[in-house]
């Protein structure tokens, strides 16, 4: 797990709830999406990017995202959601997530997302602050970290 893990600076543990199982005794492939959009909040939260929206009126903004499943999630789990940033251009980056199952100890999921930014004030794209694409890189310059100990 560590060795997984160790690859996303950002970690946000989830419980499986019982409501998120489907008819079939898993969890449902739409919630997936969910667990990805938690913790892409929790990295937005660690790059103080929803703080910036309220000064600037510049947010990310989803553009497309994606799962992979690999293996069944089933009720009672613990979920570990790795998420990092792996692309970043003008106006938008990549971030990669990996799901790892506690209970199974092995990744169940792996998902992608592409995030704009954009101004809500001048409803147009808008391009990544040089402050935001400092931060990023620092928040990911911790996983080199701690892959190097």
């Amino acid at each position: 797990m560590d060795a997984i893990l160790q690859q996303y600076p950002v970690i946000t543990e989830i419980p499986v709830a019982w409501g998120e199982m489907d008819a079939l005794n898993h969890v449902n492939n739409v919630v997936y999406f969910r667990y990805f959009e938690t913790a892409r909040l929790d990295y937005f939260k660690e790059a103080s990017l929803m703080d910036d929206i309220k000064e600037t009126g510049v947010g990310p903004v989803l553009s497309e995202t994606s799962a992979r499943y690999r293996l069944p999630v089933t009720y009672p789990d613990t979920l570990l959601v790795g998420s990092r940033v792996t692309h970043m251009e003008g106006d938008r980056f990549t971030m990669e997530y990996e799901i790892f199952s506690k209970k199974m100890g092995a990744v169940t999921t792996r998902g992608t997302a592409q995030v704009v930014m954009f101004d809500f004030k001048n409803n147009t794209k808008a391009q990544i602050s040089p402050r935001l694409r400092e931060t990023i890189e620092a928040i990911e310059a911790r996983k080199a970290l701690s892959t190097d100990a």
